[in-house]
């Protein structure tokens, strides 16, 4: 027998969430509700990837790109369609 491994939920990646949707779909759970949470989870991953990318940045950069410290939240929603 293989190894077990626990891999958090931070680490999996949407693709995986999506067939792992669809698997549970097929055995009869509502698919459209499934699809829901998926999109959820991506849609939030998104949106952190976002924040923590600008949040890098130097405020000089996000001068450049017209966004201040405080906007970052804000701008990170929008690009992900909150």
């Amino acid at each position: 027998m293989g190894a077990v491994t626990f891999r958090s939920a931070a680490y999996i990646s949407g693709h995986e969430i999506e067939v792992s949707a669809k698997r549970a779909a097929g055995k009869g759970l509502e698919r459209d509700k499934i699809m829901n949470i998926a999109q959820k989870i991506t849609t939030w991953r998104k949106y952190r990837e976002t924040v923590n990318e600008l949040g890098r940045m130097s405020d000089r950069e996000l001068n450049d790109l017209g966004i201040g410290r405080a906007d970052i939240r804000r701008v990170a929603r929008t690009a992900v369609g909150f």
